[in-house]
């Protein structure tokens, strides 16, 4: 089992930036992938940006590619999703998710094991 959680949400206004994190406990496997998710209000739950433990390769999702970057810190088992130039359309709920023993990147939500109950962004314009 592994326990996700997520903080550093918040609100904010437009333009800003804000940097999240998830907070990883329990059978931390040394080849994991780790992802960011966001769902918004009425929208389904979708995968913004992932990394792995293997190789550190990222991918995003066009809609962040540009503004977000993801990270890990494998000393203190933490995620990061550092946030610029938020707009409005960011306002969601974002969660972390882990996939034990894999090294494949994905941003479908299916391939994630684990979950966070996720922190709340809010971008006001």
């Amino acid at each position: 089992q592994v326990q996700l959680v997520e903080s550093g949400g918040g609100s904010v206004q437009a333009g800003v930036s804000l940097r999240l994190s998830c907070t990883a406990s329990g059978s931390i496997h040394s080849t994991m992938v780790m992802g960011w998710f966001r769902q918004a209000p009425g929208k389904e739950r979708e995968g913004i940006a992932t990394i792995n433990t293997c190789s550190y390769s990222r991918s995003y999702a066009d809609s962040v590619k540009v503004r977000f970057t993801i990270s890990q810190d494998n000393v203190r088992n933490t995620l990061f999703l550092q946030m610029s130039s938020l707009e409005a359309e960011d306002t969601a709920m974002y969660y972390c998710a882990a996939r034990p023993s894999s090294c494949s990147l994905s941003l479908r939500q299916d391939q994630y094991t684990y979950w966070g109950q996720g922190t709340q962004v809010t971008v006001s314009s």
